[in-house]
């Protein structure tokens, strides 16, 4: 008897991305994974612009297997007075897109910035870009640039001196084009202005960690009953670098995480996105262990690899090349896959910038031929772990 496959996906941003949907069927994907990114945070996703990207995933012999993302507006993630508006439109865009026959939905519930990276084009050894973490310059920026109240206290002896010695040779165009990164966030999403910023840090500082958490639950809790007559599954995305930066908490980074998740909402809607890349990033997690506590609840996956310095700087490196041991993710993940009824979707998560994509302009991470180079290895390993 054949052993079940993972089911294989690409993130794809839509008509505008560079990467066409004639590209990701040659890479050997068969489901999409995209957004209507068009539509503001908070806004309902309206079902026949869900059917017109539907229908154009499907022209192209491919499937619409995973929503990333529904963004959460900040005013859920605050517990601000309009809440209860955004808590309502989200609930009819997850109605919606039932509707319309799309089921998995991934998204996050990390304050004010989706994703952080001090530098999106770091050259390889081998001539390609990675995108990459250093934590002098976060600080840098944190201390010099954004200017943050009391920043200093949150970095060691070490990177403080590194700042000191970076600040000194730092032209003011230098200093833009790191703002610029790290305040990107989600590729497609306007770029957020350093007083935006400052404000949001002075919320989610009044907020804190505990209030975090306690509003994510709160968020469940009022979709959970759309979500399950509807057969939504929910798949929250681990927060992205696993550990708090700019005075802003962090509440899905770790194993004791998970298990304030799994408690604080205990039913089968309330899934998660298993990111080994950003979960790797923090070398203190045990990544089998967490998918071990999660499992049940993995709906769907983001594989990538990362190389982490003696500091805890790091960057993204090819997905079979790094911390994080994919020969035994990829194991544990396909155990769990042979006891679903459907296979579980992944995908290759970010890329190196290599060969034609170094002169196109792409999305941060979500070239062409780095996913591709990427998903053919994941497909090898998965494979050769199957035995066929």
């Amino acid at each position: 008897m054949s052993k079940q496959k993972l089911e294989q996906t690409w993130r794809w941003y839509g008509p505008n991305d560079s990467v066409s949907l004639s590209d990701v069927k040659q890479a050997g994907a068969t489901g999409i994974v995209s957004a209507l990114h068009y539509i503001p945070h908070g806004e309902v996703w309206p079902v026949a612009d869900i059917l017109e990207r539907k229908k154009t995933i499907e022209a192209a012999g491919l499937v619409w297997s995973v929503v990333e993302s529904v963004p959460v507006h900040e005013s859920i993630k605050t517990k601000s007075e309009d809440a209860a508006k955004y808590i309502e439109n989200y609930k009819q865009t997850l109605s919606n897109l039932a509707e319309c026959g799309i089921f998995t939905v991934c998204y996050n519930f990390m304050p004010v910035l989706d994703w952080t990276r001090t530098d999106l084009a770091y050259e390889m050894k081998d001539g390609s870009k990675a995108l990459y973490f250093n934590w002098s310059d976060l600080a840098l920026f944190d201390i010099h640039i954004l200017k943050r109240e009391g920043a200093q206290q949150d970095y060691n002896e070490i990177i403080l001196k590194e700042v000191e010695q970076k600040i000194a040779t730092l032209s003011e165009d230098d200093k833009k084009a790191l703002a610029q990164n790290i305040l990107m966030g989600i590729p497609t999403e306007k770029e957020i202005l350093l007083e935006d910023l400052t404000a949001s840090i002075e919320i989610y500082k009044n907020i804190g960690t505990e209030g975090l958490r306690n509003n994510l639950i709160w968020f469940l809790n009022e979709i959970a009953e759309t979500c399950e007559s509807a057969g939504i599954k929910m798949t929250i995305h681990p927060d992205d670098p696993p550990f708090p930066i700019l005075g802003l908490p962090r509440i899905v980074s770790n194993y004791e995480n998970y298990q304030a998740l799994l408690k604080g909402v205990d039913k089968s809607f309330n899934g998660f996105c298993y990111c080994t890349g950003s979960l790797g990033a923090n070398p203190n997690n045990d990544l089998l262990a967490i998918f071990e506590l999660i499992k049940d609840r993995v709906y769907f996956t983001h594989l990538r690899n990362v190389q982490i310095d003696e500091i805890g700087n790091f960057y993204e490196s090819d997905h079979l090349d790094g911390n994080v041991n994919m020969y035994n993710v990829m194991k544990a993940i396909l155990e769990e896959n042979q006891k679903r009824n459907q296979p579980i979707p992944f995908r290759p998560d970010h890329g190196h910038q290599m060969l034609d994509d170094l002169s196109k302009v792409t999305n941060p991470g979500y070239s062409a031929i780095g996913r591709l180079r990427g998903l053919a290895e994941l497909r090898g390993l998965e494979l050769g772990i199957l035995g066929s």
